[in-house]
C-alpha cells in the first residue's frame, strides 16, 4: 500500500496533462484563418501602428468638420497667408481661408476617391481574372488581350483626355462635386484593374487544380459554386494586398490631377488642389504646401505599410 501512493500521485498529477491535450487541440482548432491572420498582422509593428494612424486620419476627416465648424470658403482678407496660430491652427491661404477646415474637408474627398477607385479596380479585376481563369481557351485569350491593351496605353494623357471630354456632361448630370467625383473615380479605377485581373487569373489557374476543388467538382458542384465557395476565398489574400496599393495609387493620381488643375474646382478643396493652389506662394507661406503634402505622404506611407503587413499575414508560407 505504501508503494502505491507515488504511483497514484503520479497518475493524478498526469490527469490534467492528459486531459488538457483535447482542450488544447480544441482551442487551436477554434482559431479561424482570419484570426490567425490578424495575429500575424499585429506582430508587424509598422503595419499595426500604420493602421491606427490611418484610422485616426479617417476619423479626423469624417468627424473633424463637425467639431471644427469653420467654413471652407470663409474669406478673411485681414488674415491672408497667416502662419499657424491659435486662431488658425494650420494658417490661412491667399484669401484668408482657414487651411485646417479645408484640409479636413479635402481629406474626405481624397480618401473617398482612393477607396472608391480601389473598389472599382478590384471589382473589375476580380471579375475579369476569374472568368479568364475558369474559362481558359479563347475567352482567356481575348480577356488577356484586352488587359494587355489597357496596360500598353499611356495612362496620364488618356486620363487628361477623358476628363476633358466628359467633365462638363457629368457636371450637368450630377452636379459639380458629384460629377467630378464620379469621373475621377471611373477614370482612375478604370486604369487600375489590369494588375488585379492578372493576379486573380494566376491564382485561379493554380487553385482550380487543387484537391479540394477537384473533390467539390467530383461531388457535382457547379462552376459558380466552385468559384464562390472554394477558389475565390482562397485567392483573396493577394487581392487585398493589391487593393491597398491601389488606394495609395488612386490618392496620388487624384492629387496629380488636382495639381494639374484638372481635378475638383477651387471652391471644393482636396489635398491635391490645396497643394496646387500653394505653388506660387512657397516663399511667403510654406505652411500652405507643407500640410497637404505631409497628409498625402503620411496616408500613402501608412497604406503601403499596411499592405506589407497584410502580405505577410495572409501568406501561409510565412512563419511569424
Amino acid at each position: 500500500m505504501a508503494g502505491s501512493t507515488p504511483a497514484s500521485a503520479t497518475a493524478s498529477a498526469a490527469e490534467p496533462v492528459l486531459g488538457g491535450a483535447p482542450q488544447l487541440s480544441k482551442a487551436v482548432a477554434s482559431v479561424s484563418p482570419w484570426q490567425e491572420a490578424w495575429r500575424r498582422f499585429k506582430r508587424h509593428r509598422l503595419a499595426y501602428w500604420s493602421l491606427w494612424v490611418l484610422g485616426f486620419m479617417v476619423l479626423a476627416v469624417v468627424f473633424g468638420p463637425m467639431v471644427y465648424k469653420v467654413g471652407i470658403n470663409d474669406v478673411d482678407l485681414k488674415a491672408r497667408l497667416a502662419s499657424p496660430s491659435g486662431i488658425h491652427i494650420f494658417g490661412t491661404d491667399d484669401l484668408g481661408r482657414d487651411l485646417l477646415a479645408r484640409m479636413l474637408y479635402g481629406g474626405r474627398i481624397s480618401l473617398a476617391v482612393g477607396f472608391a477607385a480601389m473598389l472599382m479596380a478590384i471589382t473589375v479585376g476580380v471579375a475579369v481574372g476569374a472568368i479568364a481563369g475558369m474559362a481558359k481557351g479563347w475567352v482567356d485569350a481575348v480577356l488577356m488581350w484586352i488587359t494587355d491593351l489597357f496596360l500598353s496605353l499611356p495612362q496620364l494623357p488618356l486620363l487628361l483626355l477623358l476628363i476633358f471630354l466628359f467633365r462638363e456632361p457629368l457636371k450637368k448630370a450630377f452636379g459639380v462635386e458629384m460629377g467630378v467625383f464620379i469621373l475621377i473615380v471611373a477614370v482612375i479605377g478604370g486604369f487600375r484593374w489590369m494588375p488585379v485581373a492578372r493576379l486573380v487569373r494566376a491564382q485561379f489557374f493554380s487553385l482550380r487544380e487543387k484537391e479540394f476543388v477537384e473533390a467539390a467538382r467530383a461531388l457535382g458542384a457547379s462552376p459558380t459554386r466552385q468559384v464562390v465557395r472554394h477558389i475565390l476565398p482562397n485567392s483573396l489574400g493577394p487581392v487585398i494586398v493589391a487593393g491597398t496599393i491601389d488606394v495609395a495609387a488612386a490618392i496620388l493620381a487624384e492629387s496629380t490631377l488636382s495639381f494639374l488643375g484638372l481635378g475638383f474646382p477651387p471652391d471644393i478643396p482636396t489635398w491635391g488642389r490645396i497643394l496646387y493652389d500653394s505653388r506660387d506662394y512657397m516663399d511667403l507661406a510654406l505652411h500652405w504646401a507643407l500640410f497637404p503634402g505631409f497628409a498625402i505622404f503620411v496616408t500613402v506611407l501608412t497604406i503601403n505599410f499596411i499592405g506589407d503587413g497584410l502580405r505577410d499575414a495572409l501568406d501561409p508560407r510565412r512563419v511569424m
